[in-house]
């Protein structure tokens, strides 16, 4: 009978049918080997090399075909990935997890392209059925009534929609402009949110303000503030502390003192004021000169970046560094000392002399002449 009602039929497209056939039959054969894989089977596929060394170079873009198809995963597997593994994105072709990845995207594309092209089919099936009424009831000389289907019969009655012939039934009277005021009732699916939301209300009132079975807002941020100084103090107690005694602390070119301490120089934006060679700019002074605003031995330069100096918008960078962190810091301008860089800062402050220390051969033995 359809092949007498696509002969009969104008403008009808032939090849989505015949596609939408071989598509589906792909699509059940993919889903049974899916589903027919062992374990061994799995196994193997995670030792399939998906790096050929030998693939010369300026060739067809396989790798990164595969990885825009990776990009179409379902997000709750690529959240479950992200949680567990997070070097599968650093070299996904050689993750063992990469063979059921391709795979479920594989799957979930199909089934998408599939759900289309049903849909598609069930129009044109649809349009079949009325071409083949409508041709039976000119036979019988009988006018023609178009079946109505059932999701519009659903789609009427979820939106309570009258229809254009029965307007006149709920027609007011009221018309202006060519506009007519109808006596249209509120669609069922919005009562029913209205009359949701007040069940909500209720049950929220009792168990949220009644009962008290769960916080409101103040309570759940008070409990995660305190869980978060929980997670604080543990890290905290989990680390150990450099503690340094500023009173005692005393200059050495430790190296690797040095090194770190020029990088969290650098990593704390503290070249925006002294440069990063500490020539010094319109804010900051120059810190490679011998002069200093506010001292320049090692413990007061140790308290100077400590404590900061507030009057002069310098802030205390021992409430962001650790204690060793502002001792490697001290150290690194220390170095600094001598290297005259070019386009420096006129000195600031008082000059600071190191006092010389004193040792066996310059101190006078008693009687000596």
């Amino acid at each position: 009978m359809y092949k007498d009602i696509l002969q009969g039929i104008d403008h009808i497209a032939v090849w989505p049918i015949i596609s939408f056939s071989i598509f589906f039959i792909f699509f059940i054969c993919l889903l049974w080997w899916v589903f027919s894989a062992d374990k061994t089977y799995i196994q193997k596929m995670k030792g399939l090399p998906f790096e050929d060394e030998s693939e010369p170079t300026g060739g067809w873009p396989w790798r990164k075909v595969l990885v825009l198809f990776l990009f179409l995963m379902p997000g709750s597997e690529l959240m479950a990935q992200e949680t567990s593994d997070q070097s599968f994105w650093i070299d996904p072709f050689n993750n063992p997890m990469m063979p059921l990845y391709v795979t479920t995207t594989l799957v979930f594309v199909t089934l998408v392209l599939v759900m289309v092209v049903a849909v598609y089919m069930l129009k044109v099936l649809n349009m079949f059925v009325h071409q083949a009424e409508k041709e039976r009831a000119e036979k019988l000389g009988m006018t023609y009534v178009p079946s109505v289907s059932w999701w519009t019969k659903f789609w009427d009655q979820f939106n309570a929609s009258v229809p254009l012939e029965q307007e006149k039934d709920i027609d007011l009277g009221h018309e202006f402009d060519g506009i007519r005021e109808l006596d249209n009732h509120l669609p069922p699916w919005w009562k029913g949110l209205f009359y949701g939301s007040m069940v909500w209300a209720v049950i929220y009132m009792a168990i949220y303000h009644f009962m008290g079975s769960m916080p409101l807002s103040g309570a759940e941020y008070e409990n995660d503030v305190a869980l978060a100084a929980e997670q604080l103090r543990a890290y905290r107690a989990s680390q150990p502390v450099t503690v340094i005694d500023e009173n005692t602390l005393t200059y050495t070119k430790e190296e690797a003192f040095i090194t770190n301490g020029k990088k969290v120089f650098m990593s704390n934006n503290c070249g925006s004021c002294h440069r990063n060679d500490g020539g010094g700019n319109a804010i900051g002074p120059n810190l490679t000169d011998m002069f200093w605003i506010h001292g320049g031995d090692i413990r007061t330069i140790f308290t100077t970046i400590k404590s900061g100096v507030v009057e002069k918008g310098m802030p205390a960078w021992g409430k962001v560094m650790s204690p060793s962190d502002v001792r490697d810091v001290t150290f690194f301008v220390m170095s600094l000392q001598g290297s005259n860089p070019d386009g420096a800062k006129a000195p600031q402050g008082k000059e600071y002399v190191p006092p010389v220390e004193e040792t066996a051969d310059s101190i006078k033995r008693v009687g000596d002449r």
